[in-house]
């Protein structure tokens, strides 16, 4: 089984950072007011925008939750188990 550390990834400074970056990237709000055009594939490129950045975000949290999310949870539950089991 492989042995992992414990990591409180609530405490990390940069995860919060580029979490707010990315929402804010999400919403165009930094576009010129009215600006609708070009229309890319029948939609306006602002919709183009926000379609990128919720994949980078979706992205970035499934990341998050495979390599940052290794709390005290799961070692608790093991241990529990091998309680039950004997």
């Amino acid at each position: 089984m492989e042995k992992r550390t414990i990591k409180e990834p609530i405490r990390k400074k940069w995860i919060w950072i580029v979490l707010v970056l990315i929402m804010l990237a999400i919403v165009p709000w930094y576009l010129p007011v009215g600006s609708a055009e070009p229309i890319i594939f029948g939609f306006p490129y602002w919709a183009w925008i926000s379609t990128f950045f919720s994949l980078v975000l979706c992205g970035y949290l499934s990341w998050l939750t495979i390599h940052e999310w290794n709390i005290v949870e799961d070692i608790e539950e093991a241990e529990r188990e091998k309680v039950v089991k004997k």
